[in-house]
């Protein structure tokens, strides 16, 4: 079944450009893998939007590998975040006119909420490489940030004419910057003595909120496991 699914992946690939995540995309990806439609729509129920999915979570799958070959320990913090997200597009360079297709697709109001899980999945493919073990709110809020500097990333790398792609890395490398202001500002929060017991507040509310336990690799919209 999983060589069926990419196999009719593959052979999607050679028609988006032309047709986007389209039925006409879907059906010919079908005739050209030799998987018959009525069993094809067993393995994407929804079609090409399902197909859609597939290719995000294809790389998604690619980058897990790609940041668990790779030594981060050397690299500040926020390198480690650009590395990551510019890795998981450089994992899609070749087929980028399908990453834009998929943009174009769940933007629209009825796939919406299919597109921000899938960006959400991202985050947290990244944060889980990078070790994060927070099992409170900041679980939620770290996955959520992320997932705004990826998508601003996309959406800018998508329209970059630099050969190198150097001004999607440098727009990147802002977004980074903006998050850890906000980040140092937070803490310098906590060490202001008259803000003390308004944040002293809010984190002891922040600790009552738990991440969501998984009870597989699958079950979304993260991984997560407690803290050993």
């Amino acid at each position: 079944m999983t060589d069926q699914k990419d196999a009719i992946l593959d052979a999607a690939l050679m028609h988006v450009p032309f047709d986007g995540w389209s039925e006409t995309s879907f059906q010919a990806a079908c005739a050209d893998a030799g998987v018959p439609l009525p069993e094809a729509r067993g393995l994407f129920p929804r079609g090409a939007v399902d197909l859609a999915i597939a290719f995000h979570r294809r790389g998604d799958k690619a980058l897990r590998t790609r940041l668990a070959d790779v030594d981060l320990g050397g690299m500040r913090f926020r390198d480690r975040v650009a590395f990551a997200v510019r890795a998981r597009l450089e994992l899609v360079e070749d087929d980028k006119e399908a990453v834009r297709r998929g943009a174009t697709l769940f933007a629209l109001p009825i796939y919406a909420a299919d597109g921000a899980k899938l960006v959400w999945e991202t985050a947290d493919v990244i944060w889980t490489a990078l070790g994060d073990r927070s099992d409170d709110l900041n679980w939620y809020t770290k996955r959520a940030t992320l997932s705004g500097v990826y998508s601003a990333t996309v959406l800018y790398w998508l329209g970059d004419q630099s050969g190198d792609y150097s001004a999607s890395w440098a727009f990147l490398d802002r977004r980074i910057g903006d998050v850890m202001r906000i980040e140092e500002a937070k803490a310098a929060a906590r060490n202001n003595a008259f803000l003390k017991p308004f944040t002293q507040g809010f984190d002891r509310m922040a600790a009552a909120v738990k991440a969501p336990k998984r009870s597989t690799q699958q079950d979304l919209p993260g991984r997560w496991s407690p803290p050993a």
